[in-house]
C-alpha cells in the first residue's frame, strides 16, 4: 500500500482514506499528516515513498515544496498535540458506522477537494511543521481561534499562514478523547466555513506534534482487529529512557543535560537545512567530546564537539551559566546566558537568560526551547551570524550546579503556574464567595417582628366613609 495517496471527490477513495490506516505500521516517532486545497485547486501530484517508510524532516519539505506549488498561499495549520493513525481506526467510523465518525468536517472537505495523504511522518518532522510552511510563502505565522478568524477580514492575494492549536486530552474538563477529537473537528468546520464566506482561496494541513498511544487503550473489541504478536512485538521494542549526558570536574559530576532532539538548522541556498544532535549526544556507546567544558560554584560552560554537522568539518554547541545571588528573592538562582555555535572558525550567539533561568539548586526543564516559534533564545545582535540559525531542543533538561549523582534536581518547569485554566478557577471561586458573602450578609439583616396584634383586645376599626 502506497504511503501516500491522492484523493479524488468520490466516497470510495475517502473510505479507503480512512481503512488504509489500520495497514500503516505505527512507531513512537510516527505521526500522520493530511493536506487538502479548497475548491477549484489541485495540489501537485508528488512520488509516494515506499511502503512502511517514515517520511524525514528534508522528505516531508519535498512534499510540501512539490504539492503546494500550485494551490494558494493562504495556509492553515491544523496542529494537534497528539494523533496516530490508531485514532482514524477507533474514531473515524471506517467499520460502517459513518454516524459515529469524529471526523465528519474533515472527510466532506476531503470529499470535495483534492488532498494527500501521509499515515507516517517523523515526530520532528511534524514539529518543524509550521517553520517548513513559513519558508513556503516567507510570512509569520498568526496563531488564532475561529473567534478571532471571524472577525478578520483575509486578503486572498496576500500570503498568510494562521495555525490553529488543537487538544487531545480533556485535561481538567474530564472529557473523553472521543468528545475532544469531534470538537477539534468542530473548529476545523468552522475554520472552513468562515473562509468559504469570506470567498478566500485556502490550503490546509492537519497534523500533530507527537503520536498517541491509542491502540493500548482500546477497547477489547478494537484489540481483536489487531493481532497479539503485533501488541507484544510493539512493547517489546519500548526501550528505557537514555541516560543524561554528564560532565565530570576532578572526578565528580557538575554538568547533565538531557534532550530528546538538539536540532540545528541554517538557512541556504534559499532552504532550511537541519541536522539533529541528539544521536550522537545520549545513548549507550554514545561518548561525545566534551573538551573545553568547565565548572565552578559561579560558572559552568559545556561544550559539545562535533564532526561533519551540514557541512562543517568542526562544530560545536556551547551553553554557558551562571550562578548569582538575588537580594530580592534572598536566593541563588542560575540562567543560561548564552548558547553559542562554533562552526569552522564561525560563530553565532543566542542570549537566553531572559527564559531560561531556575533556583541554582534545581535544574531547568522545558518541553520546548526554541529560537523560532515562541521564542526562549533570541540572537545576540542584528549582525550576529544567529540570524541565519535557529535551534530547536525538544524534552530539554539541564543543571549546572548543585549536581548530586547522576539524577537531576528538582525540576523548575518553563511553563507557568498560573495557567488560564487556573486563572478561571480562582476567579471563578472568588465569584462564588462574594456571591456567598452577599447572601450571608443579607440573611443577617432580616429582624422578626416584636409587636404583634392582640387577639383579647378590641378590634382595629377602619371606617370605610369618610
Amino acid at each position: 500500500m502506497a504511503a501516500l495517496r491522492t484523493v479524488s471527490g468520490n466516497t470510495a477513495m475517502i473510505s479507503l482514506f480512512l481503512l488504509c490506516v489500520i495497514a500503516a505500521a505505527k512507531s513512537d516517532e510516527q505521526v500522520p499528516l493530511v493536506a487538502w486545497a479548497s475548491d477549484g485547486f489541485a495540489l501537485s501530484p508528488v512520488d509516494a515513498p515506499s511502503a512502511g517508510h517514515t517520511v524525514s524532516v528534508e522528505e516531508l519539505e519535498s512534499h510540501l515544496n512539490t504539492a503546494l506549488s500550485t494551490t494558494p498561499h493562504n495556509l492553515l495549520l491544523f496542529l494537534q498535540d497528539k494523533l496516530s493513525v490508531d485514532d482514524f481506526t477507533l474514531y473515524g467510523g471506517v467499520f460502517g458506522n459513518k454516524q459515529d465518525s469524529v471526523f465528519q468536517n474533515l472527510e466532506a472537505a476531503l470529499l470535495s477537494s483534492s488532498s494527500f495523504w501521509l499515515p507516517s511522518v517523523s515526530s520532528s518532522a511534524t514539529a518543524l511543521v509550521s517553520t517548513l510552511l513559513q519558508n513556503q510563502i516567507d510570512a509569520a505565522p498568526l496563531y488564532m481561534n475561529p473567534d478571532t478568524l471571524a472577525q478578520l477580514r483575509l486578503n486572498a492575494s496576500l500570503a498568510a499562514l494562521l495555525v490553529f492549536r488543537l487538544p487531545y486530552s480533556g485535561g481538567a474538563d474530564m472529557m473523553s478523547t472521543k468528545e475532544v477529537l469531534s470538537g477539534n473537528d468542530e473548529v476545523i468546520g468552522q475554520v472552513l466555513s468562515i473562509m468559504k464566506a469570506q470567498s478566500v482561496p485556502y490550503t490546509a494541513v492537519f497534523t500533530a506534534l507527537w503520536p498517541s498511544r491509542v491502540l493500548e487503550e482500546a477497547s477489547p473489541a478494537v484489540h481483536s482487529v489487531w493481532s497479539r504478536s503485533l501488541l507484544q512485538s510493539r512493547r517489546e521494542q519500548t526501550t528505557a529512557p537514555k541516560p543524561p549526558l554528564e560532565f565530570k570536574e576532578k572526578g565528580s559530576t557538575c554538568i547533565l543535560l538531557w534532550a530528546e532532539k538538539l536540532v540545528v538548522s541554517q538557512y541556504r541556498s534559499g532552504k532550511w537545512e537541519r541536522h539533529d544532535l541528539a544521536p550522537n549526544t545520549f545513548g549507550e556507546g554514545v561518548e561525545p567530546n566534551l573538551s573545553g567544558s568547565s565548572c565552578n560554584e559561579t560558572h559552568s560552560r559545556l561544550v559539545l564537539n562535533y564532526k561533519d554537522v551540514l557541512s562543517y568539518s568542526s562544530f560545536k554547541l556551547i551553553f554557558v551559566m551562571n550562578r548569582r545571588h538575588y537580594k530580592v528573592s534572598a536566593r541563588h538562582w542560575f540562567t543560561m546566558d548564552l548558547v553559542h555555535l562554533e562552526y569552522d572558525g564561525k560563530n553565532a550567539t543566542f542570549n537566553g537568560s531572559r527564559y531560561i533561568y531556575a533556583p541554582s539548586e534545581y535544574s531547568y526543564r522545558c518541553e520546548s526551547v526554541s529560537s523560532s516559534r515562541y521564542p526562549q533564545l533570541s540572537p545576540h545582535s542584528d549582525k550576529d551570524n544567529a540570524n541565519d540559525w535557529q535551534i530547536l531542543f525538544h524534552d530539554f533538561q539541564i543543571q549546572g550546579f548543585n549536581v548530586a549523582g547522576k539524577d537531576f534536581s528538582y525540576a523548575s518547569d518553563c511553563a507557568s503556574f498560573f495557567t488560564p485554566g487556573i486563572w478561571m478557577g480562582l476567579l471563578t471561586s472568588l465569584l462564588m464567595v462574594l456571591v456567598l458573602t452577599y447572601g450571608l450578609h443579607m440573611i443577617m439583616q432580616l429582624r422578626t417582628m416584636d409587636r404583634f396584634d392582640d387577639p383579647k383586645g378590641p378590634a382595629i376599626s377602619v371606617p370605610q366613609t369618610e
